[in-house]
């Protein structure tokens, strides 16, 4: 019998997968993320688009796009123009197809605030071209988030302040009551194109006020209740 010459029942070695720190010390490791589309009427209106509340849209990023507060973010290629998205992140605590509004908040296993990075000439060119545009979206480094605080500590926060500072000036500020579709709404419509599991990240739109980031940048994002986030665009 021929002896394979791998050592493992894999040919090349398993990395680690990405991971969000929790508050208490322990860490949750990310599978996917989901974010929603123009969910905040103002920043609808500053992209150039009608806020009537239609059913929400979605794309995604992939997981090893996460990254924890603190990080240095490396300025990403092909974009002369990256701006920030302060968002706030749900992180999915039981899996589900088809879940119901009311019974979201049982596959939420906590919460945090992130930044949905874009760039944005890119994402712009795509769509002048009709092509997807997940160029503008995915890429490394495009989704810090901070530390998750578990909903046994804080509940289901479903209005306070949300806010991102550069160099020490708001940018974006509003509030999280201000979603066109909720949570727990946007949690029932994503359940029905994709089974939600353990480990997925669901970001919640953003305010208005996005804008552009550049080298130096130092960054500071909060969602009322949450450990804060900050990182710096080197």
């Amino acid at each position: 019998m021929k002896q394979s010459r791998f050592v493992s029942d894999y040919v090349i070695p398993l990395w680690e997968p990405p991971a969000i720190a929790v508050a208490g010390g322990a860490s949750y490791p990310v599978r996917n993320i989901y974010c929603v589309g123009r969910n905040y009427a103002e920043h609808a209106r500053e992209m150039g688009t009608d806020p009537e509340r239609e059913p929400p849209f979605f794309f995604m990023k992939s997981a090893s796009c996460a990254v924890s507060s603190g990080s240095r973010i490396q300025y990403p290629s092909r974009t002369n123009n990256l701006h920030h998205e302060v968002e706030l992140v749900c992180a999915v605590g039981a899996s589900g197809s088809d879940i119901s509004v009311a019974d979201a908040p049982e596959h939420i296993f906590g919460y945090a605030v992130g930044v949905d990075l874009t760039r944005r000439d890119l994402q712009q060119n795509m769509k002048e071209k009709g092509r997807p545009w997940e160029i503008g979206k995915c890429f490394t480094q495009a989704a810090p988030v901070g530390e998750i605080q578990p909903s046994w500590n804080i509940g289901h926060p479903r209005e306070g302040k949300i806010s991102l500072s550069v160099n020490g000036t708001v940018r974006q500020e509003g509030n999280v009551k201000d979603m066109i579709w909720s949570v727990d709404e946007v949690i029932a419509e994503l359940s029905t194109y994709y089974k939600l599991e353990v480990g997925d990240l669901i970001f919640t739109g953003t305010p208005a006020g996005v804008g552009p980031l550049t080298p130096g940048d130092d960054v500071d994002c909060s969602v009322a209740g949450m450990e804060a986030l900050q990182f710096t665009v080197s």
